[in-house]
Parts: structure tokens; sequence; C-alpha cells
């Protein structure tokens, strides 16, 4: 019923990200990430990213997940993009139990273990998260 305009989204997702509410926190964050209607901040993607994760917010720990893994406005730590895909993963996120998956496929910020691998990249294919067939191959070999 209104104009797109992403400059108006990120103002009114201000107002209410900064009264506590976690879906815009996370909505705000997903503007500065890939910069709609604000100049691309990681950092102040990971800040917002931070305040929804803390209140359980599964995309916001999925997404501080992402930023930790490629180090997006933060320092790449592994162990804590661990951290926060679990939490998420845990909640039935099926991005995050795919990046769980590979985590510990690949022994990124865990101890390498391709049953745990096996387990978390089922979980996300039962939501109907496509699998490369060439890490399925490897798993299976």
């Amino acid at each position: 019923g209104v104009v797109k305009d992403l400059k108006k989204a990120v103002y009114w997702y201000t107002k209410a990200a900064e009264q506590g509410n976690a879906v815009a926190q996370f909505n705000l964050g997903n503007r500065y990430y890939n910069g709609e209607g604000v100049e691309r901040d990681y950092r102040k993607a990971v800040y917002w990213y931070t305040k929804a994760a803390e209140q359980g917010h599964s995309g916001a720990q999925n997404r501080l997940g992402v930023c930790y893994g490629n180090g997006n406005g933060v320092e790449k730590d592994y162990k804590k993009a661990v951290y926060w895909y679990t939490k998420a993963a845990e909640q039935g996120n099926a991005g995050a139990q795919y990046e769980l998956g590979i985590c510990y496929f690949l022994g990124n910020g865990v101890v390498k273990d391709h049953k745990k691998a096996v387990y978390w990249l089922n979980k996300a294919a039962a939501q109907g998260v496509q699998i490369p067939k060439v890490i399925l191959d490897l798993i299976n070999n």
C-alpha cells in the first residue's frame, strides 16, 4: 500500500530496534549487511545481529555465525561462528544446520567429525536445503 522506500524502512527498523525489538534488530542488521537503504557496514550489521541473537532470534544467530565465519565486521573466528550456528541450528534454523554441518565436515572451529557433519547436513536437507553433490560424495566415501 506504499511506495517501496528502503531509507524509510531503515528509519522505522531503527526506531523499533532501539526499543529492543529482535525482529527489527535482525532486519536492520540485514539492511546494513546488504547495503539496502544505508551504506553497507558490516560492523553495524554485527551490532544489530548480536542484539537480536542474544534475544534468541535464530536468523540473527545464523547471520552472526556467517559474519564470524567470513570475518565480516569482526575478526574471523570459527569457534564463535560454531557457537552461533549451534544456537540457531538447535532451534531448527536450516541455514545454520547446513553451516554447522560444513564446520564439522571441515573441522572449522570444532574437531572434524563426519558423523556430526552428516547429522546436521541431514537436518538441513530435510528442510529443503540442497547439499552440493561434491559434499555428499566426500561424506559417503
